[in-house]
């Protein structure tokens, strides 16, 4: 399936792995539209994204923020979720959660998704997709994280039940494991280099690498209900 010509929403689209995946669209053909909550993050990207780009401001938070911002998009092909909250401490051991900030967390990832979805589905194309964003925590469970882990499996639950849910719209996922993001870049390099030593490719992804998964899933018509695994080989050892 070709993406020239069609619509890609991506909601998380002004920074990191989703404006990966809004620049990799465009050179596919895509019309690309972007969504964040910082008006300024959302002119800056679409301004490098260049021709066939736009964006709007949505607060994933605020329901009718979500519902105005697809009111605006209008009909589209496929919806991309990247978006996500890194305030507060979201690693932390569960004698020290702050429950009101892993409920933020939980909120953007995956409430957030949920809203997305629910008011996309108004103006997605019937045969169109949904792509979610997890993590490899689901599956490598480390010390001082079951908020992480618990959202990343999350993700990957809902996108079954979603999957049968929403037929013949596609939905699936994809789990990233460490990508060099601009917030992850600001990590020591010690931390990174620990994080991804045992892996069989021992570096961190770049978000442009992520993103052919995106488009990967965007383009198969007869893929729903997967989840894609973008972790450097990680999973394997």
């Amino acid at each position: 399936m070709s993406l020239n010509g069609q619509s890609v929403v991506v909601v998380g689209g002004a920074s990191g792995v989703g404006f990966a995946v809004a620049a990799t669209a465009l050179g596919e053909g895509a019309k690309v539209t972007i969504g964040s909550s910082q008006a300024a993050n959302v002119e800056a990207a679409v301004g490098r994204l260049g021709e066939g780009a736009s964006g709007f401001t949505v607060d994933v938070n605020d329901e009718a923020s979500v519902a105005g911002f697809f009111a605006r998009v209008g009909p589209f092909d496929h919806l991309v979720f990247t978006a996500g909250d890194w305030a507060g401490n979201m690693f932390a051991p569960a004698r020290d959660i702050d429950l009101e900030a892993a409920k933020a967390n939980l909120g953007v990832r995956f409430w957030g998704a949920l809203a997305a979805i629910k008011h996309g589905l108004k103006t997605l194309a019937e045969n169109g997709s949904i792509t979610l964003t997890g993590g490899m925590l689901a599956h490598r469970p480390m010390k001082g994280a079951p908020v992480v882990t618990a959202i990343a499996g999350a993700i990957e639950f809902l996108t079954l039940g979603l999957a049968v849910d929403l037929a013949p719209v596609r939905v699936n996922a994809v789990c990233l494991g460490l990508v060099l993001t601009e917030h992850t870049k600001t990590m020591p390099a010690p931390m990174l280099q620990a994080m991804t030593a045992r892996q069989p490719l021992p570096r961190g992804g770049d978000p442009a690498e992520a993103a052919e998964a995106y488009l990967y899933l965007m383009r198969a018509g007869y893929t729903t209900g997967q989840v894609l695994r973008v972790d450097g080989g990680g999973s394997a050892v």
